[in-house]
């Protein structure tokens, strides 16, 4: 068998273990609710959003509707993973695991791609109904290159917050410190990023919150750049020319690089280093 049969078994089964855990029926409701109620409700040809703006097209409907995945499906992917290293460390499984002849950083890139597949089929699924529940409510089809865009970058940030979960899960020998860490990070560039953001805008002298303000727009759409959730926001945004926040496709596209290789090459490169 080679290394890549090995790696997508191992990866198999671990998917297999989190789709059918307990947490993961607890979590469908959850991703019921945010993923296509959110589609449902942006789409109502009546709606209203502040400053009086409505959503005329499949793509801006989903943009808004993205908030669905922003907030349940990438806390669902840190509650899926976040004891993947620590509770078998805490069992002495992990040590039996890695004494085994399969490299670790083979293993290392089976969890990996066993926890972020374990959350992202149930998410495309959910995705998929937001696309259908769009075409029934406004009539519009999405198109194949926005249901690309749409797919892929739904896919990056969940992988990037299973990462996180996995090197918190890596240092810590307590499932409750991984958890925590997971969760923490999770609710920083969930509701505190824009914290962060105005307390720079307010340091640099930049008018606060003015949506007609130049400056406030680039230093709000730079700053996104250092957060998974800006980045995936700015993703979407490369499919709505009307929205223009300063930062190029490439841009957007080359921060998504970095955040799904540099914290890969670190959870390996800790994988590697471990003792159980």
């Amino acid at each position: 068998m080679s290394d890549f049969s090995r790696i997508m078994l191992f990866a198999k089964r671990l998917m297999l273990e989190r789709l059918l855990s307990t947490r993961m029926y607890i979590m469908l409701p959850i991703l019921l609710l945010f993923i296509p109620g959110m589609a449902w409700g942006f789409s109502d040809p009546n709606i209203v959003l502040p400053g009086g703006h409505q959503p005329d097209t499949a793509m801006e409907v989903l943009f808004y509707a993205s908030l669905g995945v922003v907030f349940g499906a990438t806390m669902c992917a840190v509650l899926l993973s976040y004891d993947s290293v620590s509770k078998e460390r805490a069992s002495g499984v992990l040590e039996l695991r890695l004494s085994q002849p399969m490299p670790r950083s083979h293993q290392a890139i089976a969890m990996i791609l066993g926890s972020w597949r374990a959350i992202l089929g149930p998410t495309w699924v959910l995705l998929l109904f937001s696309v259908l529940i769009v075409r029934y409510r406004m009539g519009e089809w999405l198109s194949i290159t926005d249901c690309l865009v749409y797919f892929t970058s739904t896919a990056l940030i969940l992988l990037w917050y299973v990462l996180f979960t996995l090197l918190a899960s890596s240092y810590t020998r307590e499932q409750g410190t991984a958890i925590s860490f997971g969760v923490g990070l999770w609710f920083l560039f969930t509701f505190l990023w824009a914290l962060v953001t105005t307390m720079v805008a307010y340091a640099s002298g930049v008018s606060i919150g003015q949506e007609n303000n130049a400056a406030w727009i680039m230093l709000e759409g730079g700053l996104d750049l250092l957060s998974p959730n800006g980045v995936y926001h700015h993703l979407l945004e490369t499919r709505l020319p009307q929205i223009d926040r300063g930062i190029a496709a490439w841009q957007s596209w080359a921060m998504a690089l970095v955040w799904t290789v540099l914290p890969s090459w670190l959870f390996v490169r800790r994988m590697e280093k471990i003792l159980p």
